[in-house]
């Protein structure tokens, strides 16, 4: 199965990138519905140009992000997918610890995307188990499993792209009362729906901030460009609320600045306690931002350590990385 998905520009041109914009026209997306924060862990946007430090604000008690007593709130096990007489996955098993950034690798048809499908409810696996934050939650819905903490993105674009960049995003939290159309039009509960839409609107801006797009929140999604798109969709992901995100190839298509800006954003929320595991074909990338590396391998996984412990395999150098890191 290949592990490569193709993307196409908007049909509408792109609006005017600033430098940190990206030239290709590859993009991704995530599920939709949650807020900016994670438990008692909140958006503090005081300023667009805060410091990133102060526009996360950490919840010790949920997320400690320290070694000690660090716990794996993801855990695959005997994870395997057929499609007919074809093993894309073959008892793939690992865990993702708390607060880490871990990398899943592998060439193409390795079975990097459909793992990350299996683990996101996208298929249903043929045997194996999917637990999250100690749930069992493998055959959920990709909905219920974005709900419980667990988002992704995608490599092609999902953007709704007749709506704007702010509408986009004030479809992402979860739990909206005014989804509902008789708390929406009944005096007694429209105040409700006022509120939570007034709070969520301020929570979306203040992610806008933190990503630096806010300039284009009136602009149709499908105007934007594949720079753009990534950071839409990683503006997105942070308001589905989750504890652990699930980035497939996040840098596809992206210029170097704003490569580095997106790793700035992803090891900031590391430091502050999201969970990331990223698929991504830049080895520079993986082994300089990782702590740790997944080697997968023909469906299977064939290596799984420190990113020294990768570079010096014989096994993934001969069977991956062609005799060279």
């Amino acid at each position: 199965m290949s592990e490569t998905d193709e993307s196409a520009a908007g049909e509408s041109p792109p609006v005017e990138e600033t430098a940190a914009d990206a030239d290709g026209e590859t993009a991704a997306d995530v599920d939709e519905g949650a807020s900016p924060t994670a438990g008692d862990r909140s958006v503090d946007g005081s300023s667009p140009d805060a410091d990133l430090t102060a526009l996360v604000e950490d919840d010790p008690d949920t997320h400690a992000g320290d070694d000690d007593g660090r716990y794996a709130p993801l855990e695959v096990e005997g994870l395997r997918k057929e499609f007919g007489g074809i093993t894309a996955v073959d008892d793939v098993s690992f865990d993702v610890e708390e607060g880490t950034l871990t990398g899943l690798i592998g060439p193409n048809g390795a079975g990097k995307s459909t793992t990350f499908n299996l683990i996101t409810g996208m298929l249903d696996p043929t045997e194996g188990t999917v637990r999250f934050n100690g749930e069992d939650i493998t055959g959920l819905q990709p909905h219920e499993i974005a709900n419980r903490g667990l988002a992704r993105t995608f490599q092609i674009a999902r953007e709704l792209e007749e709506m704007t960049v702010l509408e986009n995003m004030m479809l992402a939290p979860k739990g909206q009362i005014g989804e509902s159309l008789w708390r929406s039009i009944m005096p007694v509960t429209r105040g409700s729906v006022r509120e939570q839409e007034t709070e969520q609107l301020e929570r979306v801006w203040e992610v806008l901030d933190f990503f630096e797009i806010d300039h284009l929140a009136d602009e149709y999604a499908g105007n934007l460009s594949g720079g753009q798109r990534k950071l839409l969709e990683m503006a997105r992901a942070l308001l589905t609320d989750p504890d652990v995100l699930l980035l497939d190839e996040p840098f596809a298509g992206v210029n170097p600045t704003l490569e580095k800006r997106l790793l700035e954003h992803i090891h900031e929320l590391r430091e502050r306690g999201y969970t990331f595991l990223i698929v991504e074909h830049d080895m520079d990338l993986i082994m300089n931002n990782c702590e740790r590396v997944i080697v997968m391998h023909q469906g299977r996984i064939l290596k799984d350590g420190t990113p020294a412990e990768i570079k010096e395999s014989e096994e993934v150098i001969e069977a991956y990385l062609g005799g060279e890191v």
